[in-house]
Order: C-alpha cells, then structure tokens, then sequence
C-alpha cells in the first residue's frame, strides 16, 4: 500500500500500527523512530521493527506516510523539526484524541506540498508503552479521519484504505466536530474517573486500605479508566480545554439536579434519570461498541 512509512512514537498506539502494517505487509519499509532508549531497546530486541531511528529528522527521509503516535505536547517539536525533511507528496497523520491544536500548529508552520490528514483510532487500553501493543488492537474500532482543506481527495482514499487494512471502521469528521463528540464520550469520562477516585480515597485516608479491600465493580472499573497515561491525559484536556470546560459545567449542574433529588427524597426523578440512562446503554450495545457479556474487556486469567 506504502513504499516506506515512518512512525513517529512506539508505544501502545504506535506499537500496534507496527505490528499490524507489518503483519499485513502495508508497506515496503517501515521505520519507528522514538526518543527513549528504552523502547528502541525493546523494539531490536523483540526483533519488531528493521529500521529504527534515534534521529528524528533523518527518520522521515523518504516516507510517503509518516504517522505521529506521541503525546499531544510533542506535536509542535516534532513538525518543527521534521518539516524540512517531509517529501512532497507525504501524507502527514497522527493518533491524537483532540484535532484543533495539531492544526492550527500545521497551519502556522506552513508545512507546504504534503497532505496534513488528521487520524484518530478510537482504540487503546489503561496500559502503555510498546510491550502493550497488540496487532488486533484496531480490529472492529472506529478511526476518525479529519482531511485539512489542502488534503487531497485521493490521499484521504488512500489514508481510508490502511486504517480499513489495520481492521479499522473509518469516519470522516471536521476538526471541530470530532474534538466536542470526544469531549462527551471519551474525555469527560476520564475527567469523572480521576476525580471519582481521587473523592473515594481523600475523605478518610485511615480507610484506604478497606476501601482498596472492597472496592465493588463501579469503583474497580473506574480505577481502570483512571489509571491511563498521565502525560497523554494532562495533554487532552489542556488541547481541548473549551469543550472540556462547556461539558464539565453542564456535568456539574446534572450532578447537582442528581444531589438535590437525593435531599429533597424525589424517588420519581431518580427514577427517570436511571430509566433514561438504561436506555443510552441499551442503545450502546445495539451499536455495536459493547457486548452485555459480564467482565467484557477484562483479560481473563
């Protein structure tokens, strides 16, 4: 599909494209390039990848796709220092989960004569670091596809067609859109689960231990989602920080209507709010994003 791609950043993400494209043979060569020792380390010794880079300018030399697999943070670092070295005719993407930012970075670099189209596979786990990759990681997920207005039509085709390959259902979707549609399904339940745990073990500390102990199914699943990569988190929800703040507003006016129905004894209006809830999650299934199987997605020991 590719002559020679260039991924930028092996961890979980970055990892799982490499052992996909090169499982699949999507490309002649590929090289992985990724500042830490440690991971090029792994990454010889696991025999993953022929082509791996410390030197990041040199790493996009030739590439007819480079894809950005690193923190949000690093996006302006990185296009500064590659931009020169990109070939004409190079489709630029990335796996970010918020678009506004890297785009107004491309715009104001003046990257010229390559495709910017911004990617975001929908797909990951609470774990991280190339050891978590996993060749199936984007089977059955969604990859939100967000084309510049100087991408062109056939490489946003082509872009299409590897995430398809990677076992990916594509969606196309503006900058704007994509970054407040993930702002209420993947971003604001982060933010609920970090401060979830954070109110479950403040109040008495004296109790951590217990509480730990006997941590029922709701707390346990939150900790999961809580434990995500700090870095790739903080990054989010500063590069999407007007929605997230619009969202967490109305989040805290609902949780208030919820605090006041629970005082005033309102059975009727929680009644309605779990109806209406059971509902979303009924609708969820239908579509496909989840099983009613106990535990899916837990690894079984």
């Amino acid at each position: 599909m590719f002559k020679n791609i260039c991924i930028i950043g092996c961890g979980l993400i970055g990892s799982s494209i490499l052992r996909s494209a090169k499982k699949k043979k999507l490309s002649k060569k590929i090289t992985v390039f990724d500042k830490s020792i440690s991971v090029r380390r792994y990454l010889k010794r696991n025999k993953l990848c022929n082509n791996i880079s410390a030197n990041l300018k040199k790493s996009v030399i030739g590439a007819d796709l480079v894809i950005i697999a690193s923190p949000l943070s690093s996006y302006d670092g990185i296009l500064r220092t590659i931009k020169d070295n990109l070939k004409v005719g190079t489709i630029l993407t990335d796996t970010g989960s918020v678009k506004r930012k890297i785009n107004d970075v491309t715009k104001k670099l003046k990257i010229k004569n390559v495709s910017w189209i911004a990617s975001h596979p929908i797909a990951g786990t609470e774990e991280s670091g190339p050891e978590a990759g996993d060749l199936n990681l984007f089977k059955g997920r969604w990859c939100v596809l967000s084309p510049s207005k100087k991408s062109k039509k056939k490489d946003l085709i082509k872009l299409e067609k590897f995430w398809m390959q990677l076992g990916s259902k594509v969606k196309i979707m503006s900058f704007s859109e994509h970054d407040y549609i993930l702002s209420l399904t993947s971003h604001l339940p982060h933010a609920i689960a970090y401060n979830l745990v954070i109110t479950a073990i403040q109040n008495d500390n004296k109790s951590k231990k217990e509480i730990v102990k006997y941590s029922a199914g709701g707390l346990r699943d939150f900790t999961r989602i809580a434990s995500s990569n700090p870095i790739m988190w903080k990054d989010i929800f500063l590069d999407n920080s007007d929605n997230m703040v619009k969202i967490l507003s109305l989040f805290i006016k609902n949780i208030n209507k919820f605090k006041n129905a629970i005082r005033r004894g309102d059975s009727a209006k929680l009644l309605n709010i779990f109806k209406l809830t059971k509902t979303v999650r009924e609708d969820i299934i239908k579509a496909g994003q989840d099983t009613d199987k106990p535990d899916f997605g837990r690894k079984k020991s």
